[in-house]
């Protein structure tokens, strides 16, 4: 059974081929070593474009709700964070310098943060609150999220899910298998290469991110004990196959190896910081 998934999978990236594609390097590979080529068949400016109105309509509706930046104190502390890990972007990509950086943090009780395309950052005080976070441990996730932009992940989801959309449609068709067929190769699509695909995101955003934090003067191993917070207050995981997130022990030991590898940067900027 799974041969035969796999043979359909084959099929739909051969036929996805067939459309356009560009391949791109969206950031240098850093001490962390992220080199890994990325395949888009959606662009930037459409990417940023659409993540730029939910953005405004999300800040608006925040705005409105008198949850935007409703505390002053973790507003300050954030930016403080933030301007120190945008500084270091140009490590991974040059042109992120330029980018309209924007930070806000929303009074909520969800344990969240993220970056959409170009820069545009939010934190949620349940993050800070619930977890108690230290500053480092704070760099850690706002440096993670930073990393999903720079990496350009939403593009590249959008741009695989386009391409193996159209290539399943194709199949289905020639095949003749109908709407629950086409279902069914959708599904294994996802199983074997949609959340395979996420998880490698997750762990190039862990390795950019301990780096980001380290050459911006804050501990890297503070990633560590991030991640076993976040797990404490996320409930039992889901299965590896069913997960876009790798496991937590996989996890855990990845960030162990890469944080000991930037330390070398941390000891620098710490250094540079008494100067």
């Amino acid at each position: 059974m799974q041969s035969t998934l796999r043979n359909v999978i084959l099929t739909v990236v051969v036929a996805g081929s067939l459309l356009a594609c560009e391949t791109v390097q969206t950031t240098q590979s850093g001490m962390v070593g992220v080199n890994r080529q990325q395949r888009m068949a959606v662009s930037a400016q459409a990417i940023e474009q659409s993540a730029n109105k939910q953005y405004v309509q999300l800040m608006a509706e925040a705005r409105k709700k008198g949850t935007l930046n409703a505390n002053q104190t973790e507003t300050d502390r954030v930016h403080r964070i933030a301007d120190r890990l945008i500084k270091q972007t140009p490590a991974f990509r040059s042109d992120a310098a330029a980018w309209k950086w924007e930070v806000n943090i929303l009074t909520s009780a969800e344990v969240n943060a993220w970056c959409m395309p170009g820069g545009k950052i939010a934190v949620y005080s349940g993050l800070i609150e619930k977890l108690n976070i230290t500053d480092d441990e704070l760099a850690a996730v706002m440096g993670h999220e930073i990393a999903h932009a720079l990496r350009e992940h939403s593009r590249e989801r959008a741009s695989e899910q386009a391409v193996a959309g159209i290539g399943i449609s194709i199949l289905a068709t020639v095949a003749g298998v109908g709407e629950i067929g086409q279902k069914g190769m959708e599904y294994a699509y996802q199983g074997l290469l949609g959340l395979p695909n996420s998880r490698e995101h997750e762990t190039e955003a862990d390795r950019i991110g301990v780096e980001l934090a380290a050459r911006a003067g804050f501990d890297p191993r503070a990633a560590i004990t991030l991640w076993k917070k976040m797990g404490n207050v996320g409930g039992s995981e889901p299965p590896k196959f069913m997960s876009t997130h790798p496991p937590r022990a996989e996890r855990m030991q990845d960030l162990s190896a890469y944080s000991a590898r930037v330390m070398p940067l941390y000891q620098k900027a710490k250094e540079a910081a008494v100067k």
